[in-house]
C-alpha cells in the first residue's frame, strides 16, 4: 500500500539530489524550549540550534517569533494572514517555489513542527510543500552534509488565501461530540488522554474523542513515518477513516498538526485542526472532559 498523497513527503535521498535548485526552498522549523525562573518550560526560538548545524542551503523558519499569533493569550496559535505572508515572503516562499520542511527540535515527537508549518502553508493556500521524512534526525543518521553557514533566498511575494475549513473552532468541536460523521482525534500520549498526566487544571480528553498518539506514527530509530498500511490501521481502528470529517487536537495545535498531516498523506478528504485544543478547552469548565479510556471507537 502506498500513500494517497505521496507528494506531501520527500525522502532524504531526493532532497540530497535536489539541493541548490533555484526554485527549491528548504526551511528549518526547529524550535527550542527554555525553563524560566518560575520553573515553567516555554517555547523558544530554535535559531541557536540551527546555527550549530543545518541542511546546506536551508534557511531558519522562526516559528516562535514569526509564525505564532502575537496577540493571542493561547500558545502557538495560527497567526493572522498578513503576518504569515510577510514571514514567508521574507523566507523566499511564493509563486513558483517548492518548499521542503524539516526540524531538529530536541524532543521525542519527531516532525511535528515541520508538519505544523506544512499545515499552516496549506491553510493559507500554498500547496507546493512537503515534509522531509525523518527530518534532521534521519538526515544526520545517514551521514549527509551539514552546514553552519547562514543561507538565504531571494525575497518573494507570498499571497495568503485563507481556507477556514482547515481550522476548527471550539463551537464546531462541541457540536460534533456524539454527532455522526465527525471524529475527534486526540494526538497526545495515552497517559494524557487517560487523564493520568496533564499540564492543565483539568485532565483527560475532550469527551467523545479517540486517541492516536503521534509518537506511534514514526519509526523509533529513523524517525521516518511508518508504512502506509500501518498508519492506516491506526486511524481505522478508531473509526477516523470512516468519518466524513476528522478534527485533530492536542495541547495547542502542534501535535495535532502531525496527526492531520498523516491523515492528509492517507487521503482523508476533510481534515481540520482544533487550533485552541486543550489549552482553550480545559480553561472553560462548561466544556465536557472525560478521563476513561475505551479501546477503539469513542462511546
Amino acid at each position: 500500500m502506498t500513500f494517497a498523497n505521496p507528494n506531501y513527503l520527500v525522502e532524504t535521498e531526493w532532497l540530497a539530489a535536489h539541493l541548490g535548485e533555484p526554485d527549491l526552498r528548504v526551511l528549518d522549523c526547529t524550535i527550542d524550549r527554555n525553563t524560566g525562573p518560575d520553573g515553567v518550560t516555554r517555547l523558544a526560538s530554535g535559531r541557536g540550534i540551527y546555527e550549530q548545524g543545518h541542511i546546506p542551503t536551508s534557511v531558519f523558519c522562526d516559528f516562535v517569533e514569526d509564525l505564532t499569533d502575537r496577540e493571542s493569550k493561547l500558545p502557538s496559535m495560527l497567526p493572522p494572514a498578513e503576518q504569515f505572508a510577510e514571514a514567508m515572503s521574507r523566507y523566499g516562499v511564493g509563486e513558483g517555489t517548492r518548499v521542503v520542511l524539516y526540524d531538529g527540535s530536541r524532543e521525542s515527537w519527531p516532525m511535528m513542527w515541520s508538519a505544523r508549518v506544512w499545515w499552516m502553508l496549506k491553510v493559507f493556500g500554498f500547496d507546493n510543500a512537503a515534509v522531509l521524512n525523518g527530518g534532521w534526525h534521519k538526515w544526520t543518521l545517514e551521514g549527509r552534509p551539514v552546514s553552519t553557514e547562514p543561507s538565504s533566498y531571494p525575497p518573494a511575494t507570498f499571497t495568503a488565501r485563507y481556507r477556514p475549513e482547515l481550522i476548527a473552532q471550539k463551537e464546531e468541536v462541541l457540536a460534533s461530540i456524539g454527532a455522526r460523521g465527525t471524529s475527534l482525534v486526540n494526538t497526545l500520549p495515552r497517559d494524557v488522554h487517560a487523564g493520568a498526566s496533564t499540564t492543565f487544571e483539568r485532565s483527560g480528553h475532550i469527551a467523545g474523542s479517540v486517541n492516536v498518539p503521534i509518537v506511534g506514527l514514526v519509526d523509533p530509530v529513523t524517525h521516518a513515518y511508518l508504512p502506509a498500511e500501518e498508519l492506516r490501521r491506526q486511524f481505522e481502528e478508531v473509526g477516523a477513516l470512516d468519518s466524513e470529517r476528522v478534527i485533530t487536537y492536542c495541547r495547542a495545535g502542534i501535535a495535532a498538526s502531525g496527526g492531520a498531516f498523516v491523515l492528509a498523506l492517507l487521503g482523508a478528504p476533510n481534515v481540520a485542526i482544533y487550533d485552541g485544543s486543550l489549552a482553550e478547552w480545559t480553561a472553560d469548565p462548561s466544556l465536557p472532559m472525560a478521563t476513561s479510556v475505551t479501546p477503539g471507537r469513542a462511546q
